[in-house]
Formats: structure tokens, sequence, C-alpha cells
């Protein structure tokens, strides 16, 4: 079985953009893709997903339960584990597993819930 080829129909739309034209429009539709990703993402988390995160990001396990329980308790789970201790790390001018190390001994807690107020991301 042979397929037609359309290509010439299918890229009319397309054909007149520059380069620069053409990769905006590739971005435009990679964001669409993703928006549902990302939007389920911050609906349906778990401490268990968010641990797996913190131990790809090079945690242990037992810093991972630390850093998750102290998002539980402070309400920051909705914005992740990981990106918590990254925009902690970021806001202090620190490297990730040091901004991690301080949440799971307990400090920095209040800095990282400021990072949050409002609403932010």
């Amino acid at each position: 079985m042979k397929r037609d080829d359309d290509f010439l129909v299918r890229h009319e739309h397309l054909a007149g953009l520059t380069d620069e034209q053409l990769e905006a429009r590739f971005w435009e539709l990679a964001n669409k893709l993703v928006d549902p990703l990302l939007e389920m993402g911050r609906e349906y988390t778990s401490p268990a997903i968010e641990r797996s995160v913190l131990l790809r990001m090079g945690f242990s396990s037992i810093e991972a339960k630390a850093i998750v329980e102290g998002c539980v308790e402070r309400s920051l789970m909705c914005y992740g584990a990981g990106n918590v201790v990254y925009r902690l790390a970021k806001a202090k001018g620190m490297d990730i597993r040091p901004a991690g190390l301080e949440l799971a001994e307990g400090r920095l807690w209040d800095d990282a819930a400021n990072l949050f107020k409002g609403g932010e991301e």
C-alpha cells in the first residue's frame, strides 16, 4: 500500500514563514502540547512523587522525606518539593544540594515559604 504524498498540501500554511517565524511556531505548538501535562503535575502530585523528584535531584531518601514533610507542613506541596528547593537555592545564591540540605535540617523554611507568598509559582 502506497501512501499518497501530501506534504506540499500540508505545508502550504508554513511555506511563507521565515526561519525565525517557524521556530516561534514550533515553540508555540510545543508549549500547547506540554501545558496539559504541567497542569496535571500541579494538580496530581503526592508525597511519593515529590520524594521521587528529589531523589533524581541527588538527595537521599531520608533527605527527600524530610524535605517533603516540610513542604506538606507548610502547604507548599502544590508548588512541588523540587521547585521549592530550586527556587530557594536560586534566591539564596546557593547550589541546589546545600539548599535542600538546609531544608532537610529544618532551616530556611521561612525563606522558602516567603518565595511562594501570593500564589507565585
